[in-house]
């Protein structure tokens, strides 16, 4: 199996403090990893990051991207059943961290911000207590295996 390559100084790459101080990962799948964003401002709120850096999607074959997207297909079903969101936002960015990874957000008409784009960094976020986090990484955890199991 060839090794798929990683990039110095990512912190998806590295899995180091920094990314420690965002997000906790939640489970892998095919070919990503799904974190949960400490930021759960919008509750649910998750990324699905590349098991390799890539800093664009076109760097990827046809099948990796399939897979990728996969990947992140699965989440957003989960996300929707677990949440009961009305709608999935999807961020793709890269300026700050030039790895493949995509934002994903539940979002529910009943809730403020339904109809515009989420703010990814905003300038107060909600965390919520070490317990919540854990019960909502195993939920989902649970959820996500289940739901690739079943896609193969």
């Amino acid at each position: 199996m060839t090794e798929m390559p990683m990039r110095v100084g990512c912190f998806y790459c590295e899995h180091n403090a920094e990314q420690d101080s965002k997000m906790t990962a939640i489970t892998s799948l095919s070919v990503s990893t799904v974190y949960l964003n400490h930021d759960q401002t919008y509750a649910g709120r998750v990324i699905v990051a590349l098991n390799w850096h890539v800093d664009e999607m076109f760097e990827l074959t046809d099948g990796q991207r399939n897979a990728f997207f996969k990947d992140v297909s699965i989440v957003a079903q989960v996300l929707m059943d677990v949440f009961w969101a009305d709608k999935i936002n999807y961020g793709i960015y890269g300026d700050l961290v030039s790895h493949l990874h995509v934002h994903m957000v539940p979002k529910k008409k009943s809730e403020a911000g339904f109809g515009e784009a989420f703010t990814n960094n905003p300038g107060s976020i909600k965390v919520i207590s070490p317990a919540q986090e854990a019960a909502r990484i195993e939920q989902l955890r649970k959820l996500l295996e289940e739901a690739a199991d079943e896609t193969f």
